[in-house]
């Protein structure tokens, strides 16, 4: 706490605003939607309640930057619920792979495993228990819904991870879970994968963990970023909005 209140580790904001503007996935029918974020006013220093101000506010689990939990995907179904993570896995290192050119010039350029195995002779091993944060630049679109979405006739187009590489993550390595700066962990294209999803399908299958609209990330370290994620403990819930925060030792 001294070398936060001191100045000796700077604390990053890594979350994006929640808004009724806030980009949220849109899925074809005749699957269900989430709803969009909305605050409805309760009362606000007025004949409802003179001294106070508050509101109701409804919107889905996975709004905005969100946390996903295991039973958010079929092959998770058995794991834990967004209350039952663990608090020590709320506050973990975080290592950074940043692919932000390599997006830029393609909306669906994938992470492969020899993408990560070359990072890790350059930079050292995956944090155990750790997080890896996946920069592609993303966020720079998120202040509107249909670039940030970037779909056409044939669907989403924005950058994740090959089915072949999420495995890997998922079975191979020891991080807690995944990091992404677009509207989920998996690839705009990956609704054609196989199987449909993978990041969702094997990570949460491992019983590992999502973040996902995230920003910031470009003001990380590669290494050394210390990461506090606490999710709302909605019992029985599949995610939850969460303010995700960093912190670097400058």
């Amino acid at each position: 706490m001294e070398s936060v209140r001191n100045g000796g580790i700077e604390v990053i904001d890594l979350t994006a605003p929640l808004t009724s503007e806030t980009p949220i996935l849109q899925l074809p029918e005749p699957f269900g939607n989430t709803v969009p974020f909305t605050l409805k006013e309760i009362s606000r220093y007025d004949d409802r309640g003179p001294a106070w101000y508050w509101n109701d506010i409804s919107t889905g689990e996975h709004s905005g930057t969100h946390f996903d939990a295991p039973i958010h995907w079929v092959t998770g179904k058995d794991g834990e619920d967004i209350s039952q993570v663990p608090v020590e896995r709320l506050i973990a290192p975080a290592v950074v792979l940043d692919f932000s050119a390599q997006a830029d010039k393609d909306p669906d350029f994938l992470l492969e495993i020899e993408h990560v195995k070359e990072w890790e002779q350059a930079n050292g091993p995956l944090p155990e228990g750790g997080w890896l944060l996946y920069r592609t630049g993303w966020d720079a679109h998120s202040h509107d819904q249909e670039r940030f979405l970037n779909a056409n006739e044939t669907g989403p187009h924005t950058p994740g991870i090959s089915a072949e590489c999420a495995k890997w993550l998922a079975e191979e390595t020891s991080i807690a879970g995944l990091g992404v700066e677009t509207v989920g962990t998996d690839a705009g294209a990956a609704h054609s994968f196989d199987p449909p999803f993978p990041c969702h399908s094997f990570m949460l299958g491992a019983g590992k963990y999502g973040l996902t609209q995230l920003r910031n990330l470009d003001r990380l370290p590669v290494t050394g970023a210390v990461i506090v994620a606490p999710p709302l403990p909605i019992v029985g819930g599949s995610g939850s909005p969460v303010r995700v925060l960093a912190l670097v030792e400058k």
